[in-house]
């Protein structure tokens, strides 16, 4: 029996750095799925309609990264609860008679990176930045924090936006200004959603016993504060973890197979940052 041949990819703008090709590729091998190919493609805004205009019923599923996590959402025949939680979509799944099923595993993933290090459930939490990723962290914490969050922010219209999703996720949202964020790292989990270089300058606010660190950058890696978070004995998650989870849920939806191996996809992961390699 000739095997399936299948097609995935992973859009966005830039895209070249992406290990979304590494993972899913890793768990195909794991799989046996001979057939199945996994590629990533420079897609921006414009060229979304196009380019699923393209695709023939040989496509599985689409991952999405910015900027298409929210431009996807007309293009959908029918969207998660989960997804529409945020208006964002990461994962497009196409069915056999051709519709397409929009997801975000980008706030499951958060969830089970988090209970793999032992955080089922806090009573209060930080996050810094206010950007899609923070978004997606409120949404998780609506699941696994019982108390207040404090969002700390840069700007009254990033505070509005914060405060916004709080309301509309149901959690209670504290907004602080950045130049107070030394004191989110005293939380009991800190959640740092930031761009490269950002938190590098609370590295010595670190306390002596600090809690739980979720840092979403995975390159460059370790982050400054998460280096100094680990020399001060905290527990450090990191955005290579999230990208494997929400990444184990993509393979499950797209190839219907389960478990997808979530070992075999980290393994891959590292050994990528190791080496430089993102094909």
């Amino acid at each position: 029996m000739s095997p399936v041949i299948a097609k995935a990819a992973v859009l966005g703008s830039p895209i070249a750095h992406s290990l979304s090709p590494v993972l899913h590729r890793a768990a195909y091998a794991e799989l046996g799925l001979d057939g199945w190919s996994y590629d990533r493609f420079e897609v921006d805004e414009a060229g979304l309609t196009g380019f699923l205009a393209g695709l023939d019923s040989s496509w599985a599923g689409l991952s999405l990264t910015m900027p298409l996590k929210r431009a996807i959402l007309p293009l959908l025949d029918a969207i998660s609860d989960t997804a529409a939680s945020v208006e964002a979509v990461n994962t497009v799944v196409f069915t056999e008679d051709g519709r397409r099923i929009g997801d975000n595993t980008d706030i499951p993933g958060m969830i089970a990176a988090l209970r793999e290090r032992g955080v089922d459930k806090v009573e209060s939490a930080a996050v810094l930045g206010a950007g899609a990723t923070a978004s997606s962290a409120l949404a998780a914490l609506s699941r696994i924090c019982t108390g207040p969050v404090t969002a700390y922010v840069r700007s009254a219209a990033r505070a509005g936006e914060m405060r916004g999703w709080g309301e509309r996720l149901g959690v209670e949202v504290h907004i602080a200004d950045w130049a107070e964020a030394d004191v989110a790292l005293r939380a009991p989990l800190v959640i740092a959603t930031t761009p490269a270089g950002a938190t590098d300058e609370l590295e010595r606010a670190v306390p002596d016993r600090p809690g739980t660190l979720f840092d979403v950058l995975y390159d460059p890696w370790p982050t400054a504060l998460a280096a100094a978070w680990s020399r001060h004995d905290g527990a450090v998650v990191g955005g290579l973890d999230l990208l494997v989870h929400q990444a184990v849920l993509q393979v499950e939806q797209m190839t219907g197979r389960t478990p997808a191996p979530l070992a075999a996809m980290r393994a891959a992961g590292e050994k990528a940052l190791t080496t430089g390699g993102t094909v």
